[in-house]
């Protein structure tokens, strides 16, 4: 197989690719996961204990020290830890989309043996790595989940929607990823670039506020932010216990795919200069 040929840009291909290479995007995504903690006494343990921990720190500080409230009308009686509940659930889609990204721009950049093998599908490089992000934030939820169980006593069925609602995000941001990865390599200022712009981000984001408490002038601006309906339809199913807007994530979904699909076109295009610059 020729590094320098075209690959092909379909969305087909890539879901071909990807069950052809299941087992193996498996077990990088196990060794990335693992690795992590290598060499430390409770190893994959870290994964849980890490945000239980930052969700006692957070409950300490905005219920004790700020004695925080979010302030959402109608949508429950809060409780001292309801205002930490409700900030965890934002920083988790936060967490997922900065990680996965802050890590693109050094995906090709640090597995430069990869690309000397011609046979390795690197287009499953960015699956691996959002896979193992993906991971600790899913245990981070069900830190969440446990979590909003011992402060109310009980846990809203809507629940269930939370895979339907990160979906979209889950989408974007592997798209992204491809896109990312790509010009990390071309453009090595990207790295430091993706960091401050996912600093913003957060802050752009209702991650410490409710939209409801900007003024109304600023909200559409708010809402451009790609998190921003994530994080609201996430804790309209998590903490609200509504059921989400099926027609805003189908929207989403679809715009998600497209950007999707042409961040991956842009990878298949931009790969066969990879060896050739590293």
């Amino acid at each position: 197989m020729n590094p320098h040929s075209s690959r092909s840009t379909s969305l087909l291909f890539l879901v071909r690719q990807t069950w052809s290479n299941r087992n193996l995007i498996f077990q990088m995504t196990k060794r990335e996961v693992v690795g992590r903690y290598r060499g430390s006494t409770m190893g994959i343990l870290w994964s849980f204990i890490n945000p239980i921990f930052m969700l006692m720190v957070y409950t300490f500080v905005f219920s004790v020290v700020f004695k925080a409230r979010w302030g959402t009308a109608g949508a429950m009686n809060e409780s001292k830890t309801d205002f930490a509940v409700i900030l965890f659930v934002g920083l988790i889609i936060h967490g997922l989309f900065a990680e996965t990204l802050s890590r693109a721009p050094s995906l090709i950049l640090g597995n430069v043996n990869y690309v000397k093998k011609v046979v390795f599908p690197l287009e499953i490089l960015p699956i691996v790595s959002f896979s193992s992000v993906l991971f600790h934030s899913f245990i981070s939820l069900l830190v969440l989940i446990v979590a909003f169980f011992i402060f109310n006593g009980f846990i809203h069925w809507t629940v269930v929607f939370i895979p339907l609602v990160v979906l979209p995000l889950a989408l974007l941001t592997l798209g992204l990823t491809w896109f990312l990865s790509s010009l990390g390599v071309y453009l090595r200022d990207v790295g430091q670039t993706i960091t401050i712009i996912m600093t913003v981000m957060m802050f752009l984001s209702p991650v410490f506020y409710p939209i409801a408490s900007l003024p109304e002038n600023l909200r559409p601006l708010i809402m451009l932010n790609p998190l921003t309906f994530i994080i609201e339809q996430a804790r309209a199913v998590l903490i609200w216990g509504k059921l989400p807007d099926f027609s805003g994530i189908g929207i989403y979904t679809i715009i998600s795919l497209l950007v999707m699909w042409l961040c991956y076109a842009w990878f298949q295009k931009t790969r066969k200069g990879f060896a050739d610059v590293l």
